[in-house]
This record gives C-alpha cells, sequence and structure tokens, in this order.
C-alpha cells in the first residue's frame, strides 16, 4: 500500500514535475502491480468478483484522472482525502482490537464506487490506490488477507490503463524516472505476498490500520502547515 504514494512524494521533493512524477510510478507500478497480483492470486487470496468490480470502474476512473491531472484544486482536494483515509484507518485499528470476524467473500456493500474513485484519486495524486481502495475493503469488514490481494491484482489493470493515458499526453521521457522504480518494486512484491500469508488476521489488520494512519496523519498535517 503507500508505494505510488511514496514514490511520488519523493521524487516531487526532488524538483520533479508531479504529472511527470505520477507518470513514471504508474509504469513502475504496471511490472511491480502485476507481480504482486501474481503472487496473491497463486496463493489464493483474489476473490475474482470483487476483482472485476473493482479493476473494470477502476481503470474508467484511473484514465479520467490522468486526462484531469493538473486541473483540479490539490490544496481542497488532498487534505479532503487524507482526512478521510486518517478516517478509515482508526475503523480499521477498531475492528483488530474488538477482533470482529472477517468476511472471505466480497462485502456486501457495491463496490464499483471505491473502484472509480480509488482510480480517480490514484492517477491525480500519484498514488493512492491501496490506502484508499484496500483500507475501505477492510473496514467494510473482509478479511484483510483478500481485500490486500484483491486490491493489488485490480490495480494492475488500473496501472496499465493509467500507464498508457500518461504516456499519450506525456510521452516516453519518463521512463529513466521508472527503471529504478521498477526493480525495486519487483524484488519487494513477491516476499510482501508471502509475508501477508503468513501473519494472523488482526495483527495483519493493525499493521495496516497503523500505516494508513500514519501516512494520512502526517499527510494531513502537511497539509496544514503543522508539519515541515
Amino acid at each position: 500500500m503507500a508505494y505510488g504514494l511514496t514514490a511520488t512524494s519523493v521524487m516531487v521533493a526532488q524538483g520533479v514535475s508531479p504529472a511527470a512524477a505520477s507518470a513514471a510510478v504508474h509504469a513502475a507500478e504496471v511490472a511491480t502491480t502485476g507481480l504482486s497480483g501474481l503472487a496473491h492470486w497463486r496463493l489464493g487470496h483474489v476473490e475474482p468478483r470483487l476483482l472485476r468490480r473493482l479493476a473494470l470502474p477502476g481503470i474508467l476512473g484511473g484514465v479520467a484522472g490522468a486526462l484531469l491531472a493538473g486541473q483540479l484544486p490539490m490544496e481542497i482536494l488532498k487534505p479532503a482525502v487524507s482526512l478521510y483515509l486518517l478516517g478509515m484507518g482508526f475503523v480499521v485499528l477498531w475492528r483488530a482490537w474488538i477482533g470482529l470476524a472477517p468476511e472471505t467473500s466480497a462485502p456486501p456493500s457495491d463496490p464499483m464506487p471505491l473502484g472509480f474513485g480509488g482510480g480517480f484519486l490514484d492517477a491525480v495524486g500519484g498514488g493512492g490506490w491501496g490506502p484508499i481502495v484496500t483500507s475501505t475493503l477492510i473496514g467494510r469488514g473482509l478479511d484483510a488477507k483478500i481485500a490486500i490481494g484483491t486490491s493489488n491484482a485490480a490495480e494492475f489493470f488500473v496501472t496499465c490503463a493509467v500507464a498508457a493515458a500518461f504516456l499519450t499526453s506525456i510521452g516516453v521521457s519518463i521512463w529513466p524516472l521508472a527503471v529504478g522504480l521498477v526493480i525495486g518494486g519487483a524484488l519487494a512484491a513477491p516476499f510482501a505476498a508471502l509475508a501477508t500469508r503468513h501473519m494472523p488476521v488482526r495483527p495483519l489488520m493493525a499493521i495496516v490500520g497503523m500505516v494508513i494512519v500514519l501516512l494520512s496523519g502526517s499527510s494531513l498535517l502537511r497539509h496544514l502547515g503543522l508539519l515541515a
């Protein structure tokens, strides 16, 4: 989760334009999400019906976000997303604390709007599919392993669409930026899937919740000018 957000933030801090950073991250994520999704599928962490209902609207949202990147009021959008993620992080932590039994199939509410919104914000912000989609699925009660695996598998299709949309508008100049991201992410993705398989559900949910709270909380504080 947070691969795109972290990589984009680092590149922007080094002077890369937000659009170029997002394009490079999504080009790299074609490889990393493909390997991660394949590993999760082989481990039985992917729910096919949920995968379809996330990937299709996610592709539409991602392409729309890529085409509109740079034309939206990010000074308003980013704090709002951070606030939403902060709330979802606390929901996940609460479920881990009280030990609510997770569902092993798709959650009852319709995941298609979540897929569209996750894809749109992922393209606009250079990352965010994992924190938004995975945390929401876990917060709704889906088993953490299924949520992580299915979200990663769906992200591959969304990332392919977003990368193609960026390449048509920006061109191939972002490839040098993407090479290092591909190497590091490709090495890490299969090991992360194995770690997910062997970790008990409640500690896994707690770790996911803490990561979401820390990332979204620090991001919100930076937007408010309370953190450098």
